[in-house]
């Protein structure tokens, strides 16, 4: 694993909940956050995050085309309307999180319908 992923995971969890850091044992208790919670635990751990490993982090998980698409798209909504840059902002972070909700909805394996089978 890379050091910013590392990194961001350290940021993203602490040991109480994190459901990943648990001991494999039955009946082991996890607290889960809210997605409040993560997005603040997120934006903190970017916040903090050296530019250059932000940078690297952006340029593996999202792409240059990617990264260009989303600056030429929020340069152009903020350049339409300069007076609404705090409801802009909010709605492309907004967008941001619907975007990652739709990729893991579209990237989940489906399940294949089993065939049918005759018993005998």
């Amino acid at each position: 694993m890379g050091r910013e992923y590392i990194e961001m995971q350290r940021a993203c969890f602490d040991q109480r909940s994190n459901p990943f850091g648990g001991k494999g044992e039955e009946g082991y208790s996890v607290d889960v956050k809210s997605k409040k919670d993560l997005a603040i635990d997120f934006i903190n751990a970017i916040r903090n995050m050296d530019p250059s490993v932000l940078n690297r982090l952006i340029v593996r998980e999202a792409g240059e085309d990617l990264a260009q698409f989303f600056l030429s798209y929020s340069a152009n909504l903020i350049a339409k309307d300069p007076n609404r840059v705090l409801e802009n902002t909010s709605s492309l972070m907004l967008m941001g999180y619907l975007i990652r909700c739709y990729e893991e909805r579209s990237t989940r394996s489906r399940p294949v319908p089993l065939q049918g089978y005759a018993l005998a």
